[in-house]
């Protein structure tokens, strides 16, 4: 009995993907860095293509 709880206990638990995510300074840095990146790109294009023709 002893050598199951002993094997129960040296199992490591596996890390959840949003703890191993919010771990990582690098990587928060990087979304951080990057997302508004994106979404001000995406925004600048929509301006420029719903500009009307001139005249």
């Amino acid at each position: 009995m002893n050598d199951t709880t002993n094997k129960e206990d040296q199992e490591e638990e596996r890390i959840p993907a949003m703890q191993s995510l919010i771990d990582n300074p690098f990587l928060l840095l990087f979304i951080g860095v990057a997302m508004p990146t994106v979404f001000y790109i995406i925004w600048g294009i929509m301006e420029i293509v719903t500009l009307p023709i001139a005249p």
